[in-house]
C-alpha cells in the first residue's frame, strides 16, 4: 500500500494504491475507490534486495599453482603389507638395485629396491608400520 499526493491544476488529490494485479490497480483517490487499467508495464517491486559487488581483481600470479621442481624420486609400496625392516637411513647414498627395506605382503617377504642411484632424502615409513599399495616409502634425490 502506497500513498501519494498530487496537485493537478491547483487541486490536491490523495491517492492510495491498495493493490496491483497484472495491469489493474485498485486505488483510492480522495476516499473514492477506483479500478484503473495500467497501460505501461508495472514495475515489480523486489522484496529481496540484490547484493551487488565489484568483480574481484586478482593480483598477478594469484590463484595459480606453482609446481615445485623436486628431483626426489618416490619409491612406492607395490602391494599392501607391513614393513619388516629398513636397511638405509636418511642421507645414505644408494645405488640402483640396492635393497632399501623388506616388506611382508601376502605372507611373503619382498625386498624394496632403489630404482635409481641417489641419496635417501626421506624415509616415510617405520619398521612394523602397515602400508597400502602406492604409499610412498622412500624418497631418493
Amino acid at each position: 500500500m502506497k500513498k501519494f499526493k498530487f496537485t493537478i491544476s491547483g487541486n490536491q488529490y490523495d491517492v492510495q494504491i491498495n493493490d496491483i494485479e497484472d495491469n489493474i490497480a485498485d486505488l483510492e483517490v480522495n476516499g473514492t475507490q477506483y479500478k484503473v487499467e495500467i497501460h505501461q508495464e508495472a514495475k515489480k517491486i523486489a522484496k529481496t534486495p540484490k547484493l551487488v559487488r565489484k568483480p574481484v581483481q586478482k593480483a598477478p600470479g594469484e590463484g595459480e599453482i606453482q609446481k615445485r621442481s623436486s628431483k626426489a624420486k618416490a619409491i612406492k609400496a607395490p602391494l599392501p603389507g607391513t614393513i619388516l625392516s629398513i636397511a638405509v637411513k636418511e642421507g645414505d647414498t644408494v645405488t640402483k638395485g640396492q635393497t632399501l627395506m623388506v616388506m611382508e605382503a601376502m605372507k611373503m617377504e619382498n625386498s624394496i629396491m632403489a630404482e635409481a642411484d641417489g641419496t635417501v632424502a626421506a624415509i616415510k615409513v617405520s619398521a612394523g608400520q602397515s602400508v597400502l599399495q602406492d604409499d610412498v616409502l622412500v624418497e631418493i634425490a
